[in-house]
């Protein structure tokens, strides 16, 4: 393959990617909202140019195979296609077979070829009514070219205010004015309100008389010809007023804030002096208006509409500038350099420790100014780089629209997935590595947790179930719920299966938290048969293992009958975190600095007050401490007053006894390698500025393992 080829393929690898991702957001998004448009001409930009692009680059296998979708799209846009179910199911399994058409080009994969002449005999199936009916309809004859009104114009929105007051013997002339306000209507979005107060009292009243007239804002490409053409049979039977209020790129911003009163008064329907008078009091513009007899309720809610067609097409024209923006100012960087990067400034941040570590020993002024710029520069680096590798967490939330639709269709089940917080940011890494554990808690939600409809009925909720995905920062840590609105855990029955399991004995007391911490066992599970999607007592116990690993941790909370929540509580970012180094003899250990809520001393009083058991008391409450000496087996003997750092796990304070506190480090993290892979409770180590190394700690593995080996007298 020629070079050239080969390398707009590389260029073009990552956008495919994205084009296909931002089309199966449009089509999910779009089986909701049928009518949208807009949604309609996503869908179908991201066809388009998985199309062209996809023949530029010669992918010729993918540009003739969406040839055909891409005229369904376009039928839909016409407005000839209704969108349904059979559509938007063939669009997106012809999406998965275009990623696999992608897929084989760049990783030498294979093609279903008997799956790509399936879909497209669908496809051409379900559009072949459709064309057809275009190639027999008429052509319109040359004499009759359509009305100008109909004819695109330049392409443009324009927002138009007009007045239109009818005389009041247009009904004798066989008009209906509600057919011209239809025809304004087939010109764009359009908003109409009648205008009643020339409307005279019941006794007056002349039934072939109009008195109504209207107020319209019309967003159009058409031009004001057209307006003035739909018109053009009553020009001198009617008031007819067309203003201007807005081109497009003419806002910048401002006409958003445009007042109520302002408006009124530059339509003429209130003097300045009026709208001065009313300003004094605390009500509504609005509100009082009305009330002083100044201007009608309609004519309010006419310069309100007016108001908000202002707002919404500067909020679409502020969009689409930022999108222009962002599209001009960023480029695409290969992942492999940005862990580069990564790599490059974690070295930095080591040897900043040690200038700044040799500096302060040594005691010169200007070697330790210097090393003090350094750090600073060397801080600022950091964080610039870790923010680099920064992504929205709704990159991973969007993808599991497809997976609730698909499995919950596989269920006989209606489930709807909801999202907040889709703006946190996490590192790439860790967004990485955190997609199959949600997928798995997902599946879970909608197998066991999400009943059938008709079950939900009875139980009297929605027929449809909602999983709801959330994602927060909380402080240096990304909090993250998936929670659905099932029937929640049954504890006896998680009880009941963990006995039978050998998991626990029948004499085991454990409270409620406890108890569902057993679905994380490795082979539980309480599915009655097995199916594709569970039953087999695998994924629980891989999805905390993968939490673990990640540095985080998972904790569960559910109410029979009303819905169960799991929430992961990860790091932003596994490459440089804040630190907290102690020193026990001469071993060195680091705290995430996120997790430590402060330090105390431990006393030989202390110890002696509570008889030898690990517990101290802080400020009235009792603290479970664990000895770090006598859990890594340290030689040496303790000082007589020991510092406890006290962190908080699963909502409970838990100390840490060592001998000497240091202070705050930064940290880059390094994996221990493999003959200290399955080291308990500990996640890494660093190198410090003296080139000595510290173990960096796992606080909740720490606490799991010392319960475990009853190294802690609670």
């Amino acid at each position: 393959m020629d070079a050239i080829v080969v390398k707009i393929r590389e260029t073009f690898r990552e956008e495919g990617y994205d084009l296909l991702a931002e089309l199966e957001a449009a089509l999910l998004e779009l089986e909701k909202k049928p009518c949208d448009q807009e949604l309609i001409a996503r869908a179908f930009r991201a066809m388009h140019t998985i199309k062209g692009s996809g023949a530029t680059c010669e992918f010729l296998d993918v540009a003739s195979f969406t040839h055909d979708l891409e005229t369904a799209l376009d039928l839909v846009r016409k407005g000839k296609l209704a969108v349904s179910k059979e559509l938007i199911d063939l669009a997106l399994s012809a999406r998965d077979h275009i990623k696999c058409m992608f897929d084989s080009h760049y990783s030498q994969g294979t093609v279903d070829e008997e799956k790509t002449k399936n879909l497209l005999l669908k496809i051409r199936k379900l559009i072949s009514g459709i064309t057809e009916k275009d190639k027999k309809a008429p052509a319109p004859p040359p004499s009759s070219p359509a009305p100008e009104y109909l004819v695109d114009g330049s392409g443009i929105d324009t927002i138009y205010r007009i007045r239109f007051k009818p005389h009041p013997n247009i009904f004798s002339q066989g008009i209906n004015p509600s057919m011209l306000l239809n025809e304004l209507r087939q010109l764009g979005t359009c908003w109409v309100v009648a205008q009643t107060d020339r409307i005279p009292i019941l006794d007056e009243l002349d039934s072939e008389t109009c008195y109504t007239y209207w107020d319209v804002i019309l967003t159009t490409n058409r031009g004001m010809n057209a307006i003035h053409d739909v018109f053009i049979f009553i020009r001198d039977d009617c008031e007819l007023a067309v203003t201007t209020i807005h081109e497009a790129g003419a806002l910048d911003g401002k006409v958003t804030n445009k007042k109520i009163g302002e408006i009124l008064m530059e339509r003429g329907d209130l003097s300045a002096e009026d709208l001065t008078n009313v300003l004094q009091a605390q009500k509504r513009v609005g509100q009082i208006l009305v009330e002083k007899g100044l201007v009608s309720e309609s004519k309010i809610q006419s310069a309100l509409m007016e108001q908000q067609a202002l707002k919404e097409i500067q909020e679409r024209e502020d969009k689409q500038k930022k999108t222009e923006s962002d599209a001009s100012s960023s480029i695409r960087v290969a992942t492999e350099k940005l862990d580069k990067l990564v790599n490059l400034v974690g070295e930095l941040v080591t040897v900043q420790a040690r200038l700044s570590q040799t500096s302060f020993s040594h005691a010169i002024p200007v070697f330790t100014s210097i090393a003090e710029e350094v750090e600073r520069l060397t801080m600022d680096l950091r964080d610039t780089t870790m923010n680099i590798r920064m992504l929205p967490i709704g990159t991973t939330f969007s993808k599991f629209k497809r997976l609730v639709r698909n499995l919950s269709q596989e269920l006989h089940k209606s489930i709807e997935l909801t999202t907040d917080g889709a703006d946190t940011e996490l590192d790439k890494t860790v967004i990485d590595r955190l997609s199959d554990p949600l997928i798995h808690l997902i599946r879970n939600s909608i197998d066991h947790g999400i009943e059938k409809p008709e079950i939900r009925e009875a139980a009297g909720k929605p027929r449809v179930g909602t999983i709801h995905l959330r994602a927060t920062h909380v402080g240096a840590t990304v909090q993250i719920q998936i929670r659905d609105d099932g029937k929640g855990l049954d504890p006896e029955v998680i009880r009941s299966k963990a006995m039978e399991k050998g998991l626990i004995a029948p004499s085991t007391e454990l409270n409620e938290q406890e108890i569902f911490a057993l679905i994380l066992a490795p082979g539980f599970s309480t599915a009655q048969q097995i199916t594709s999607v569970s039953g087999r007592g695998v994924g629980m116990d891989v999805v905390r293992k993968a939490i673990e690993d990640l540095h985080g941790t998972l904790s569960i909370t559910s109410v029979k009958g009303a819905g169960t929540t799991i929430t992961l509580v990860l790091p932003l970012t596994l490459a440089i975190i804040d630190g907290f180094l102690t020193r026990i003899n001469s071993e060195n250990f680091i705290f995430p600095l996120a997790a430590v809520e402060e330090c105390v001393e431990l006393t030989e009083n202390d110890i002696k007050l509570f008889q030898g058991r690990q517990l101290t008391n802080v400020r009235g409450q009792i603290v479970p401490y664990i000895r770090l000496r006598q859990h890594f087996s340290l030689e040496g003997s303790r000082p007589p007053i020991e510092q406890i750092v006290i962190a908080r796990v699963d909502n409970q304070p838990v100390g840490f006894a060592v001998d000497t506190i240091i202070g705050e480090h930064q940290t880059v993290l390094k994996s221990l390698g493999t003959l200290y892979r399955n080291v308990e409770g500990v996640t890494g180590a660093t190198i410090l500025g003296d080139g000595t190394l510290a173990l960096i700690l796992d606080i909740p593995k720490l606490v799991l393992v010392a319960s475990r080996e009853e190294a802690m007298l609670v």
